[in-house]
Order: structure tokens, then C-alpha cells, then sequence
């Protein structure tokens, strides 16, 4: 018994497993480049096994059917020798009685395969139901393992933003201050002889004609920054 068998065959126990390689999920859960060896040789085996009962069921009703049609006709025949016996008729009975017996014999071996198939798929089947539940567990190991950066990373950039959104806020509030103070000191004719980029107004009104522009509001904008701070 392999480690994976050893590690996942108890799971198995008292589980109905339906057939691996007649289920879509199951066909779904990995690319072809996932299939490993095990996996392909695993269904391969399972495969054939299914193929072979399906096989066995279909000339075991042919055969049944054979032997009911020989049955019949040795119904008639005996009839036919009561009435007038020949040599003719009495090898054609023989005939279909040896028939019978052929179609007897290959039933029974028939059945009795298919009585020991049944046991050997399901063998097959729970050793690729091992196979799969090794490469599942190792794509979560990988996947959980990347999960987790992602989130790290996530959480970092959101630390970075609420950092971002709260200086972008303290330097907004002190453009204000420091330019209501200059006017309330200098005037409106000194303050125009500054840069008018640090004109709260002029900025304002530029930020709501742009954001007209491309259909977002400075009350959108708000909320942004308030979504973030709250993440």
C-alpha cells in the first residue's frame, strides 16, 4: 500500500464512491496536465473493467436469447419425432441439445464474471478515488498557500490606502486653512497674484466640471475616500 493509500483509503471506508470515470465532476476537477500517471493508468484499468461488464451483459441477453429460441425448437422437434420418427430429426435434436448445453456453459462463466467484476471496479475505482484525492489535496495545499498572499497582500495595500486617504484629507484641510488664513490677512487682490492651482474654490470647481465630465460627482468621490478609511 502506497503513503496516499495509507493516508486516504480509511476516508473511503463505508463511503459509497460512484463510478470516477462515468462522473462530469470528476472530469472536471483537473486539466490533462494535472493527470499523473497514476491517474491515467488508474483509468485505463477502471475503463476496460466497465467496458468488459457492459460486454458480458449484452452477449450473456444474446445468449439467453439463443437458448430460449433452441428450447422452443426442441419443443417442436420432439413433437415431430413422437409423430414420425427419423434419423434426420432425431440429430437435429441433438443438435440443439448440445447447442443448449454450449449456451449453458457460457452463461454460467459469463455470470460468474460478472458476479467478481462488480467487486474488481470497485477496487479500481477507490484506487483512483486515492489518486484523485492526493493531486485535490496538494491543489489545495498550493492554492490555499497562494490564497494567503493574496490576502497579506491585499490587506497591506489596504493599510497603504486608509495611510493615503487620511494624508490626502490632512493636506486638503491644510491647502484650506492656510489659503482662508491668506485671504482673511492679504485680500482677494494679493491672493490673486498667487498660483491659482492653490485656490480651494478654483480647485473645487474644476474637480465638478471634470467629474461632470466623466460622470463622477465630488460626493462620489467622498464616499471613496470614506469606503476606504472603513475597509
Amino acid at each position: 500500500m502506497s503513503r496516499a493509500e495509507e493516508i486516504f483509503q480509511p476516508a473511503l471506508v463505508g463511503k459509497k464512491i460512484p463510478i470516477l470515470t462515468l462522473d462530469n465532476k470528476w472530469h472536471k476537477l483537473f486539466t490533462q496536465k494535472e493527470y499523473t500517471s497514476e491517474i491515467k493508468r488508474t483509468e485505463n484499468e477502471l475503463n476496460k473493467l466497465l467496458k468488459r461488464q457492459s460486454k458480458l451483459n449484452e452477449e450473456c441477453k444474446e445468449i439467453k436469447k439463443l437458448k430460449k429460441k433452441m428450447m422452443d425448437e426442441i419443443v417442436i422437434l420432439a413433437d415431430a419425432l413422437e409423430k414420425s420418427p427419423s434419423k434426420k430429426l432425431e440429430k437435429e435434436m441433438e443438435e440443439h441439445r448440445c447447442n443448449v448445453n454450449e449456451c449453458n456453459e457460457k452463461i454460467d462463466a459469463y455470470e460468474e464474471e460478472l458476479i467478481e467484476l462488480p467487486r474488481q471496479i470497485n477496487q479500481v475505482n477507490n484506487r483512483l478515488m486515492v489518486a484523485t484525492m492526493e493531486v485535490c489535496y496538494r491543489k489545495l495545499q498550493k492554492s490555499t498557500a497562494e490564497l494567503d498572499e493574496i490576502n497579506d497582500w491585499i490587506s497591506s495595500i489596504r493599510r497603504e490606502l486608509k495611510k493615503k486617504v487620511v494624508r490626502k484629507q490632512e493636506k486638503e484641510a491644510m491647502i484650506n486653512q492656510l489659503y482662508a488664513y491668506m485671504h482673511d490677512i492679504f485680500g482677494a487682490d494679493v491672493i490673486e497674484l498667487f498660483d491659482m492651482k492653490y485656490n480651494p474654490e478654483e480647485k473645487n470647481k474644476k474637480n465638478q466640471d471634470s467629474a461632470k465630465q466623466d460622470g463622477e460627482s465630488e460626493t462620489e468621490k467622498q464616499e471613496e475616500d470614506e469606503n476606504a478609511l472603513k475597509s
